[in-house]
């Protein structure tokens, strides 16, 4: 019987955790880990170059049923509420490759309350477990996914449709069009394919849509 995922039946709001929430989440995540075991964390996004946690091992996988888009409206670091930016998140359908990092069990409840501060600044992001390949095996690993009942969830755009939204929208981290440009950038140098995010990219800049 496979383990469960997290019980977040005591989330509601679409927006701030108070400390009870925050505190229920954590729960919620330690209950369906076992802790004597090491801890796997899956980066899709930021974390594959920024973790900022303490990691023993760090490797590359492929996680089945998932794939990585721009699929997330920002409401506070590349956008507003009024003005929404677009940001990453691993949706539902396809595959996605990304980094895992092995944390030692110790350490697991300490990343975990890192890691629920870090995503979830709205509920947009779900924790949840997922299944990553690593060459000839698999881990189960910690990792948050976009909420399709939220009110940022995105859904599938087209690239101009995304492109529309990234185009001069700023937030409390910064101009969304740099956050494409840093993702493309590391995206280069961690092997990925980029080939969509240029595309994205001269789209944004006004360029040729015809591609």
């Amino acid at each position: 019987m496979s383990r469960p995922q997290p019980d977040l039946s005591h989330l509601t709001d679409q927006y701030d955790l108070t400390d009870e929430e925050f505190a229920k989440t954590l729960d919620a995540v330690m209950a369906s880990h076992t802790r004597r075991d090491d801890l796997w964390v899956f980066g899709y996004g930021s974390l594959m170059w920024r973790p900022d946690f303490p990691h023993l091992e760090r490797q590359f996988g492929v996680v089945h049923g998932f794939h990585r888009a721009f699929c997330v409206y920002s409401h506070v670091h590349r956008g507003t509420r009024a003005r929404p930016g677009l940001v990453l998140g691993l949706d539902i359908g396809g595959s996605c490759k990304g980094v895992a990092y092995r944390v030692r069990a110790a350490d697991a409840e300490n990343v975990v309350e890192y890691l629920i501060q870090r995503e979830m600044v709205t509920r947009v992001y779900t924790p949840r477990w997922v299944t990553v390949r690593l060459g000839d095996r698999t881990v189960r690993a910690h990792t948050y996914t976009a909420a399709h009942n939220h009110v940022q969830y995105a859904g599938k755009l087209t690239p101009e449709q995304a492109a529309d939204c990234i185009r001069n929208n700023n937030g409390r981290s910064g101009n969304n069009s740099e956050y494409l440009r840093n993702t493309v950038t590391h995206f280069e140098e961690l092997g990925i394919d980029t080939a969509p995010l240029l595309h994205l990219e001269r789209l944004v800049a006004g360029g040729n849509r015809d591609l």
